[in-house]
């Protein structure tokens, strides 16, 4: 097997969340191959589960899409050395005000790992419970009109194949979720 070995590494533009960096890859046959991609924080998502078996689901604004999309609460792990389990809890107070008795990790995945380093660790959240008051989290920017609604999780992963819910992540959530519901 050849060793993909890094050559020469450069930071092209640093970014809120990621640095553009370009890279110079040893590749098979002697030659070399220049490439860029998103050195990214990674992330998390949090699939809320109610007692009803119902996911939440939020629609926030997506700038790079330039549309509102169905999600589930997810964000960077921009705080460092955070756990990824304090940033999905985190997330899910923040989006969903809500707090979680019970997290189960589904995965993680990288999420366009042709251009980005981004990993994405997936949770699923039950034993919910609403943020007490005082603790509300204040949003601001596209997370201003987040709005929290309950699906039934079998319309949910149709609304994925009817193409109602587009986001990638949210897609391999709802399936993960579904897949560790039917296994337990």
């Amino acid at each position: 097997m050849h060793e993909y070995r890094v050559l020469d590494s450069e930071i092209i533009h640093r970014g809120w969340a990621y640095d553009l960096t370009a890279e110079t890859i040893a590749m098979p046959g002697g030659g070399t191959a220049k490439r860029e991609y998103l050195q990214h924080v990674g992330a998390v998502v949090t699939v809320p589960l109610d007692e009803q078996g119902r996911v939440g689901l939020i629609r926030q604004f997506r700038v790079p899409a330039k549309e509102l999309l169905w999600e589930l609460p997810a964000g960077l792990r921009d705080v460092e050395g955070e756990d990824p389990a304090v940033a999905a809890r985190r997330e899910l107070a923040e989006e969903a005000d809500l707090l979680a008795a019970d997290l189960v990790k589904l995965g993680e995945f990288y999420s366009t790992p042709g251009i980005s380093s981004e990993m994405i660790h997936y949770y699923l959240a039950t034993g919910l419970s609403p943020v007490p008051e005082a603790d509300l989290h204040e949003r601001t920017d596209e997370e201003t009109h987040i709005e929290l609604v309950w699906w039934d999780l079998d319309k949910a992963i149709a609304a994925v194949a009817d193409g109602e819910i587009r986001n990638g992540v949210c897609a391999l959530a709802l399936t993960l979720t579904k897949l560790h519901l039917d296994r337990n």
